[in-house]
């Protein structure tokens, strides 16, 4: 098998690289040093001694190669003749007397060497003949005066059993100048490098750990799945199997047997139950372990036995007979049946079902599903609760308990429409549950799919139904409660918690209670008394993490993040408990649910409070979990923040449709920042008409008395009609009168709203007074200044740069107070280049030009300001990679071509596009490819 390919990078072996030219180096007092890398094909060691051979040679070494051959009859010292061979003036033959042919031979090397030290460079000397193993022990020992450094791979799986290498080894490490370096597999984080390397931009992280999982970290496997990724193969190549099989045919009779067996287990494999299944004496079954184990097929620890490469698992199912197989699944289900411990249930379910006795399955796939719903494993449940299905008929009696399992898990793992699926097959049937129950289930499912009004209906249903027991009435209050939380109605939501506390408190759960005191709390904070609205969420928290259940803390740690990052304004603590809460709930396995919509949480309010590039990097890891319905839509709206905040517009635009597409019947608390993010979105693209629809339908369609929402909405809608107007196109003025409402409305919540409400909701009151300034002409700076320095109270710099660049336009146009304009049009360029809020710095960038501004004067923004070109290349301020995006943006190409030209993400594309725009002082790609041509 072999190594890492010569052209790819040496991933995870740098060090080891580096210790193994330091060790050549350092020769010991007879001038000799040696290392005799070990390790098993493929993992890499032919690319270390070419590696450093290309580092040695010249300089003080001089370097031979040799390569051992796999022949019986290869001729004596093979391989270090063949090095010779390779040199000019090697001149050695082969004589009959050892010792002489040894003396020639060494003769030769001082010949070679000279002055310097000589590096013999040797590869698979597991082959090697009697005479070189003789030879390397005369040289190492000194006995052949020559300056000698060794290097030499050796298949570690070869030396089994007597190997007389092994001998040679053992003598050699008594020398104190003897290495021996054994290379393992590569690492989970070394082969996502790798992987990444060769797959070329971004790799999602289940691809990666697929990979890893299949090829047990050797780089030569890695390389061939990575090419398999990138290419689109699926199947397993034939240049994989076919050097599995050849191994495993090398196996003897009996370890062959223990491959096969272990292959079909599920690992680790106990040493009692593979006894049962290979059914070899104990004496002949630890020969073939052990074996198995020194061909590198499998590893043995305290847990049993598992191959060290997935990858042979595959190869071999397919060489299987299928009544083989079947036999040998059956040996394993009835060698596991007599104990039948909690452990062996998914294992007995695995083995019934390959053995193609699905009877004798179904028993031990519900008992895998209970114990894996027991700790929380949703995803393992789920899968186990399917196949409990598909091994059912549909006339059975315990299909309707199949059923009901199948949708709640489906439900818990994030797969909602599956649920709302297997729940309406459940409701068709005879032996339905009750009326309430099955409107209350498909209430919050809906709910978690995001149609949070049609949940809404269907929770009154539940509490109307006839068949309502007061234990379902108060879970339905409490879901109904916190679902108005999500429709933004916190008055009915209230009232709503109120009512459920009083039903949890005689007749409710714990997660009735955990529920309710969670929209109670938020709603009170919101409206009336943050300090006892904190107090209550804050001791559902504390309910909640005595329950321990995923679904109380969830709830509790979601509602206290969301209020101490949004109206509250303590945002670095909100950031605080989401992490903690996302990392809490990661461990009960909901991640992609709970987790996903927590980060989503944090990433707002880091994107709040400017940390962009870290919010980004925390939602892409999000991502990975591949959340749906309503935990998919607070992620993707989190992340459009970030697009529209980037300028990154296809991005935003994408992001922004599938999320249009999974509301159907959401609630406030999702549309309005779906609405502001597409009048944002159409405010950079100078699409002042669809920005304009955009806050206007948030206006019309909604219901909330979440006044935040209401508040950046609206400032929004101002914008678009201040933006319209200096465009030159006329205010629509029915759009201003609703705006104008609609701030009226603002005004009189914040005059009885709580203080730390009333904060936030006083910076978008004097932004959108200050938007309507510049709507009527007025071009006063002071509406400005005041917003500025609310959001620098509020420690948001986003809104705050905002109102400085507006404070600047309108000071610089009246011709007054120009020093303090231009500091802030300084301060809140130096802000947007930190966040990488392209296109405000762009607009920055505009304003300072037209009023002959330098935004480079200042020293906090010197570093960040464009280079100067050089007199004879325009071009010559670019580095080689943002060279290659130009020509290709010259060449008319869009972000997407030029990504899967170059190989890397649009998102990257994006980079280096404002990169390139910031260094050629130009602000479209039409200017940019100006620059190029003439420059060509």
């Amino acid at each position: 098998m072999a190594s890492q390919g010569d052209d790819g990078p040496l991933v995870g072996r740098t060090g080891m690289l580096a210790d193994i030219q330091s060790y050549l180096r350092n020769v010991g007092p007879g001038g000799t040093a040696a290392v005799f890398v070990t390790g098993e094909s493929g993992v890499g060691k032919s690319r270390l001694l070419r590696e450093t051979a290309d580092a040695l040679r010249g300089g003080d070494f001089a370097v031979l190669l040799g390569t051992c051959l796999d022949i019986g009859d290869a001729s004596p010292l093979h391989p270090v003749l063949q090095a010779l061979r390779r040199h000019d003036s090697a001149t050695t033959t082969v004589a009959d007397d050892p010792g002489a042919l040894l003396e020639r031979v060494s003769r030769d090397l001082r010949a070679i060497a000279g002055d310097r030290q000589l590096l013999l460079v040797l590869d698979d000397l597991q082959w090697a003949d009697r005479s070189t193993r003789q030879l390397l022990l005369y040289l190492l020992a000194g006995l052949g005066d020559v300056r000698i450094s060794v290097l030499a791979a050796i298949r570690a799986e070869a030396l089994h059993g007597t190997h007389p290498l092994r001998r040679v080894l053992a003598e050699l490490r008594r020398l104190r100048s003897v290495r021996v370096v054994d290379i393992a597999p590569l690492t989970e984080e070394h082969t996502r490098e790798l992987v990444t390397a060769i797959v070329g931009g971004d790799v999602a992280g289940e691809d990666a750990d697929r990979v890893y999982k299949r090829s047990g970290g050797n780089p030569f496997v890695v390389e061939e799945l990575s090419r398999d990724l990138r290419d689109g193969r699926v199947e397993l190549s034939d240049t994989l199997r076919e050097i599995f099989l050849a191994r495993v045919d090398e196996l003897p009779v009996n370890a062959h047997a223990v491959v096969h067996a272990v292959a079909a287990g599920v690992e680790p494999v106990d040493h009692a139950v593979l006894a049962k299944v290979v059914r070899l004496p104990e004496d002949g079954l630890l020969e073939a372990i052990r074996a198995a184990v020194a061909y590198r097929f499998v590893v043995s620890d305290a847990e049993g036995y598992r191959l060290r490469h997935r990858l042979v698992a595959e190869v071999l199912e397919q060489e299987v007979l299928p009544a083989e197989g079947a036999a040998l699944h059956r040996r394993y289900a009835e060698a596991l049946e007599p104990a039948g411990g909690a452990d062996d249930h998914a294992r007995l379910a695995h083995h019934w079902q390959r053995a193609g006795v699905p009877a004798r399955a179904l028993p031990s796939v519900v008992a895998a599903a209970r114990s894996a719903e027991g700790l929380y494993g949703f995803a393992e449940a789920h899968r186990y609760w399917t196949i409990a299905l598909r091994l059912t008929a549909d006339d059975a009696t315990e299909r309707a308990e199949l059923l009901g399992h199948a949708a709640e898990s489906a439900h818990q793992c994030g797969e909602h429409v599956l649920a709302l699926a297997r729940l309406e097959e459940l409701a068709g049937r005879k032996d339905a549950p009750s009326e309430c129950e099955l409107h209350l289930r498909r209430a919050r499912y809906l709910a978690a799919t995001g149609r949070s009004e049609i949940a809404e209906r269907e929770y009154e249903l539940a509490l109307q139904a006839p068949d309502c027991t007061p234990q379902l009435r108060a879970t339905a209050a409490a879901f109904l409660a916190e679902l108005l939380l999500h429709l933004g109605r916190y008055a009915d939501a209230n009232q709503r918690a109120r009512d459920a506390l009083e039903l949890a408190a005689v007749n409710g759960s714990t997660a009735d209670l955990v529920r309710a005191s969670a929209a109670l709390g938020f709603s009170a904070a919101f409206r009336e008394d943050p300090d006892a609205g904190l107090a209550v969420i804050r001791h559902a928290v504390e309910i909640a993490e005595r329950s321990g259940h995923p679904d109380d803390l969830g709830c509790a740690y979601l509602h206290l993040a969301e209020l101490l990052t949004g109206p509250l304004n303590s945002i670095e603590e909100g950031v605080l408990v989401a992490r903690r809460g996302a990392a809490t709930l990661a461990a009960r396995g909901v991640g992609r649910t709970y987790q996903t919509r927590l980060l989503a949480i944090a990433g707002n309010g880091l994107f709040r409070i400017g940390q962009w590039a870290e919010a980004d990097s925390m939602l892409e890891a999000a991502m990975q979990h591949r959340p749906s319905g309503a935990d998919a839509v607070e992620l993707l709206l989190a992340r459009c923040r970030l697009w529209v905040g980037f300028g990154e517009v296809d991005n935003a635009r994408r992001d922004l449709d599938a999320v249009a597409t999974l509301l159907a019947g959401g609630g406030a608390r999702h549309v309005l920042p779906m609405l502001t993010l597409r009048a944002g979105l159409a405010m950079w693209q100078k699409e002042h008409a669809e920005a304009r629809a955009a806050v206007q339908r948030g206006l019309t369609e909604t219901r909330s008395d979440d006044l935040v929402l209401l508040g950046v909405l609206a400032w929004h809608g101002l914008r678009a009609e201040a933006e319209a107007h200096v465009a030159g196109s006329p205010v629509d003025p029915a759009a201003l009168r609703r705006l104008n409402t609609v701030v009226g409305r603002l005004q009189e919540g914040a005059d009885n709203a709580a203080t730390e409400v009333r904060a936030v909701l006083d910076g978008y009151l004097n932004l959108c007074a200050a938007e309507l300034s510049r709507i009527e002409d007025r071009q006063d700076p002071e509406p400005w200044a005041r917003a500025a320095a609310i959001w620098d109270r509020r420690q948001q710099p986003y809104p705050a740069a905002y109102s400085r660049l507006r404070h600047a336009e309108a000071a610089l146009q009246r011709r007054g107070r120009r020093a303090t304009a231009i500091a802030g049009l300084r301060q809140a360029y130096a802000t947007t280049i930190a966040m990488g809020a392209r296109p405000l710095a762009n607009e920055i960038r505009g304003i300072a030009q037209r009023f002959r501004v330098s935004l480079a004067d200042d020293a906090d923004t010197v570093a960040m300001a464009p280079p100067e070109p050089d007199q004879g290349d325009e071009l010559s301020v670019l580095t080689g990679r943002e060279r290659e995006v130009l020509e290709a943006v010259a060449e008319g190409l869009t972000n997407r071509e030029i990504g899967e030209q170059l190989f890397i993400s649009e998102r990257t594309v994006g980079v280096h596009l404002g990169h390139i725009f910031d260094k050629l002082q130009v602000r479209t790609r039409v200017q940019a490819s100006r620059v190029f041509l003439t420059a060509a």
